[in-house]
């Protein structure tokens, strides 16, 4: 056993490393031919009515989507509480207005109903996260959308490869779908991220908007055998492109992703297994009959527990188990308190389930004995 488990890890292996060693060897290092191919592959995963646009950071491909959807000054787009800054901070970046919700008790993801209700005539779209990999009631959300005509942008930061019943994340009616290759992911670049739409003309505008608003491929003018100097600049853009060195890491990763969620099932079925006794709410598998991504693995303490959650991520630290929390609510950060004068008691639901919630190691590269050490561990902070 190792000194210390941590959190998470990435699943690298020589196949990557020897794609990033031929990319640095071609001399092209930037956004060039792996970056396409990268993106070529991405879009068969998904299915074929979608393209796809890569990006530095999920991040970024969020800020892009909202762009390209028109969001802007006196806007509001509605997302939930419990996620991660970035969600919220792209809408900040077009002058627009965030508009937090609260969230369901059980899935942990957004409540429809709390949608509803903090429509106004300035609402314009609405970010819906689908936590911990777990898909969100869509067909309920783009119902409301169409009902409201708003946008959706799905932040699938954690969603790779989830199911909407028979659908994957990604190829749904949303407007876009932006997913997360960052090192603790299901799948990782080291940093990078990808959008994906069913319509063309939104990810031909997040190619221009990518790389400072230029009107032709970088790649081809550099490698055209022709003069190629001439380019327009149509939008003052931004500096969002992945490099080859990156999409050489995910050209591997995707090939490997079907053997990475099995190796992810199969350890979070030995936890709901081996946890049950425990006084913890576990999280719930798929409820909507397609398949959980299973990014990460959130556990729940009781109120009657004999420990609580602050003291349990200490004791687990202690014996050598690293941690997290997803998410401290926006709702508590104090940008977003001051900015909108939130309050605790306005997210009950997603207070409550931050006060109680760690997120325990769950990757591939962990052994089933470093998990028995991690479930004994969790047993003995119980006793």
């Amino acid at each position: 056993m190792p000194k210390f488990i941590p959190f998470s890890i990435p699943d690298i292996d020589d196949s990557e490393i020897n794609e990033v060693v031929d990319t640095l060897r071609t001399g092209w290092l930037t956004t060039g031919p792996k970056v396409k191919l990268f993106e070529s592959n991405f879009e068969q995963f998904i299915g074929p009515e979608v393209q796809a646009a890569s990006v530095n950071s999920a991040t970024a491909g969020l800020h892009l989507s909202l762009e390209a959807l028109g969001i802007g000054v006196g806007d509001e787009v509605i997302l939930p509480s419990l996620t991660f800054t970035a969600t919220a901070e792209v809408v900040s970046y077009l002058n627009a207005d965030v508009k937090l919700v609260d969230i369901d008790s059980k899935t942990l993801n957004i409540d429809i109903n709390k949608i509803r209700l903090a429509i106004t005539p300035k609402t314009k779209a609405i970010i819906v996260v689908h936590y911990a990999g777990l898909s969100c009631n869509m067909d309920e959300v783009l119902l409301l959308a169409k009902e409201f005509q708003l946008k959706v942008v799905e932040d699938a930061a954690h969603a790779l490869p989830s199911f909407y019943k028979a659908s994957i994340i990604g190829s749904l009616h949303s407007d876009a779908t932006v997913f997360s290759f960052y090192a603790n992911k299901t799948m990782t670049t080291g940093e990078g991220g990808m959008v994906v739409s069913r319509n063309s003309d939104l990810i031909k505008r997040i190619k221009i908007m990518r790389l400072h608003g230029i009107d032709r491929d970088v790649f081809d003018r550099f490698q055209s055998k022709k003069p190629t100097w001439f380019y327009e600049v149509v939008a003052p853009g931004f500096k969002y492109n992945m490099t080859d060195i990156a999409a050489a890491i995910g050209i591997h990763q995707l090939k490997k992703l079907p053997k990475f969620l099995e190796r992810r099932q199969f350890l979070v079925e030995r936890y709901l297994t081996k946890l049950v006794d425990l006084p913890l709410i576990l999280p719930p598998d798929d409820i909507h009959g397609g398949g959980h991504a299973w990014h990460l693995f959130v556990i729940r303490i009781n109120t009657d527990a004999k420990i609580n959650r602050d003291d349990l991520i200490q004791f687990l630290s202690d014996k050598g188990v690293g941690t997290s929390v997803h998410y401290i609510p926006l709702h508590r950060q104090p940008f977003w308190k001051n900015k909108y004068n939130l309050t605790n008691s306005m997210f009950p639901e997603a207070d409550k389930a931050y006060l109680s919630m760690v997120s325990i190691p769950l990757y591939t590269a962990m052994t089933n004995e470093q998990q028995d050490y991690i479930i004994r561990t969790l047993h003995e902070a119980f006793e």
